[in-house]
């Protein structure tokens, strides 16, 4: 007996016990009638096994009753199963679909709005492409974004879990030659000049340079509690690299990506031990080696002088954006937050 809110399917081995307690007949003597195993027949009556048409005949000689009616109780079981295990499916992902930020999703267009509980159910397995929301659960229908592989235990996992898939879906239709790793230092020197431009200037380029190198890039906007800048990941043939305007800073758009950038070529996404923190910490450290090398840093901060010209100058010399300048000398405490922000631009990438 399988049993759900509203339903309960009741397998026809309920019935031939009834019939069998009527005869005060044992299951041995009915195995022997019957020509089959007690084992068999005991899993026929705890409905274990399936009544096939052959058992259902069988039925008719030993206990009178039409195969047709034997048939019949093994549909309806059959159909009721489906309906049982459906509900309590539903039930359990309507749990589940509780933990993702579905408003912002409708919002972005990912899924269709709706208060509904079963359509947002119905609309968040039609995004992810599974028969039930439980099987993210499984190993390898989320891909292992960078370094860090979401899963079912914290509730930020879940937002994570859905920019993942929206890159993964928007990536389909971007053509990328074979992932050319040597290709891709190349490109990285030239995608590096681009920081001195605008988004409608460099975009294009940027996206063919890198499918070019085997990567398909997608830009995705933010979704409350993935607090990502941005996220790589394999998804069969290419490198899918994601990438948000999270507080449109220039400056942080073009770290993460250089720090996206870092993953690939530094090897980490083929990697098994990619939940590794280490290579996060030599992400960072590549993406500011090629945005303001270290010896070029050190001769310009050992000077203490942190004006809006000197920022201007060395952002000259060293051909990069002065926002990113500004943005490094905050972050490492040369100055303060509030300071040379007007030197930061704004992008607004879609």
């Amino acid at each position: 007996m399988r049993i759900s809110k509203s339903i309960i399917a009741v397998p026809p081995g309920a019935t031939i016990k009834e019939q069998l307690e009527y005869r005060k007949m044992k299951q041995k003597e009915f195995a022997l009638r019957m020509d089959m195993s007690e084992k068999h027949i005991s899993k026929l009556i705890n409905g274990e096994v399936q009544l096939t048409f052959d058992v259902a005949m069988r039925l008719e000689m030993v206990l009178g009753v039409p195969a047709k009616f034997w048939n019949n109780l093994e549909a309806i079981y059959q159909e009721k199963l489906v309906r049982v295990k459906a509900e309590n499916a539903m039930d359990q992902d309507i749990e589940i679909a509780k933990k993702f930020s579905y408003a912002q999703m409708a919002k972005n267009k990912w899924v269709e709005e709706t208060r509904n509980a079963k359509e947002k159910v119905i609309n968040l397995r039609k995004f992810f492409e599974v028969a039930e929301l439980s099987l993210l659960k499984k190993e390898n229908l989320i891909p292992k974004i960078s370094c860090a592989k979401p899963s079912f235990e914290k509730e930020e996992d879940y937002d994570l879990m859905a920019w993942a898939q929206k890159a993964k879906l928007d990536a389909r239709v971007i053509e990328t030659k074979a992932l050319n790793l040597k290709k891709l230092e190349e490109a990285i020197m030239k995608i590096r000049t681009m920081t001195r431009h605008n988004p409608s200037e460099f975009s294009g380029e940027l996206s063919k340079l890198l499918a070019d190198c085997g990567i398909a890039l997608v830009y995705l906007p933010h979704i409350a509690r993935s607090f990502l800048h941005g996220g790589t990941f394999w998804d069969r043939r290419k490198i899918v690299l994601g990438l948000t305007t999270r507080g449109k800073d220039a400056d942080k758009f073009w770290f993460s990506l250089f720090h996206e950038l870092g993953h690939i070529q530094l090897g980490h996404i083929n990697s098994k031990s990619c939940m590794d923190n280490n290579y996060e910490k030599e992400a960072d450290e590549f993406a500011k080696e090629i945005l303001i090398p270290k010896k070029d840093f050190d001769n310009f901060v050992k000077n203490n002088v942190f004006n809006k010209r000197s920022i201007l100058e060395f952002a000259d010399l060293i051909e990069i954006d002065p926002g990113i300048i500004v943005g490094r000398l905050q972050k490492e405490g040369y100055i303060d937050f509030s300071n040379h922000n007007d030197l930061k631009r704004k992008y607004t990438i879609s």
